[in-house]
């Protein structure tokens, strides 16, 4: 089989059924194969079964398996970093803070670019400004798609959602967010977006809702809800509630220097132990890839984690012996 075809020249790109199945092609001097995959179930994906269309005896089939756990090791890493994230911290959008986000995108020709304004109270405001920061450095279609309950279904503007390489989610409120998109097929579609290498991108709420653990921007008093500023880092009183889930191991604040947002993530630190804390400032963004953060803007990125001896005091007080605390500037990195 793999005689047949010669010294190998180069490989394609996987290209995946779903999950667990795809194919690709390897390329030879003397022709060409197409690989037929299967990868086990279980996390990390473990390659399971492979099948060719030159498929002679089981000679063959045992060589086709050793080399495609060599050559799958390559292609799956990269398959399995999905697409990118660029969460910016709210405030003014710099015109360099937008051409690295149009550059980190990749976006071809044929691409286009959706903006998602269910967090703003003025979503044509909302988009007109967005859009006057993006044009500038892309001439991509740019489409303002505003979902509520009753066009969650709709079929065209799903299909644009989930074929849109760069998403960008407006800033608002995070919650009026995820009370339009959670448990409906607008959830599904940003994934399978994301699945298949796309940029999501937001600013402000829309960086909160990157999180699973979503702070909401309020807090608890007693039984009673309410805004502001957090000037009491005690038991439970940050509200936390489901948001996009395309960060699974960390928990994004915004606004996070400008508005001095120490006592909330502490608190929601000392909530989260597991979680790395990630507070963004204005003009500030992180570039997501895989498992590493990078730094681009004009200010601060404070990243909390690994905290130790988080205990309560009896009437409910943060007590926390230790923990990580890094203050991040431009091209500065960070694991995830």
């Amino acid at each position: 089989m793999f005689d047949d075809i010669g010294q190998i020249k180069s490989i394609d790109e996987v290209v995946p059924e779903n999950q667990l199945r795809g194919t690709f092609k390897i390329h030879g001097e003397q022709g060409s194969l197409l690989v037929f995959y299967t990868l086990s179930p279980e996390n990390p994906r473990l390659y399971k079964n492979s099948d060719c269309q030159k498929k002679n005896n089981i000679f063959m089939k045992l060589k086709t398996i050793f080399i495609l756990n060599t050559l799958l090791l390559l292609q799956m890493e990269v398959w399995a970093q999905h697409g990118s994230l660029f969460i910016i911290g709210g405030g003014d959008r710099p015109p360099s803070l937008m051409r690295t986000m149009i550059d980190a995108a990749e976006l071809s020709s044929r691409d286009h670019i959706v903006i998602l304004t269910m967090s703003s109270a003025d979503p044509d405001t909302s988009y007109y400004y967005i859009l006057q920061d993006l044009q500038p450095f892309c001439q991509q279609v740019i489409a303002k798609l505003q979902f509520a309950k009753e066009n969650a279904q709709d079929k065209t503007m799903l299909d644009s959602l989930r074929s849109a390489k760069l998403i960008f989610i407006t800033g608002g409120v995070q919650s009026r967010f995820m009370d339009v998109v959670l448990n409906t097929p607008i959830y599904t579609a940003i994934h399978e977006a994301y699945d298949r290498g796309a940029m999501i991108a937001g600013t402000s709420a829309g960086a909160a809702v990157m999180s699973r653990e979503m702070i909401t921007g309020e807090q608890w008093r007693a039984d009673t809800l309410y805004s502001g500023a957090v000037d009491r880092m005690v038991r439970d009183n940050i509200q936390i509630a489901q948001g996009l889930g395309l960060l699974t191991s960390a928990i994004i604040d915004q606004h996070f220097v400008k508005r001095s947002r120490y006592n909330r993530l502490l608190t929601v630190l000392n909530q989260y132990p597991g979680k790395t804390c990630i507070g963004i400032d204005e003009e500030t963004a992180i570039l997501v890839k895989g498992h590493t953060a990078r730094v681009y803007g004009e200010s601060q990125v404070i990243v909390m984690k690994n905290p130790r001896g988080t205990t309560y005091s009896k009437d409910k007080k943060l007590r926390m012996e230790k923990a990580t605390l890094s203050i991040l500037t431009e091209g500065d990195r960070f694991k995830l």
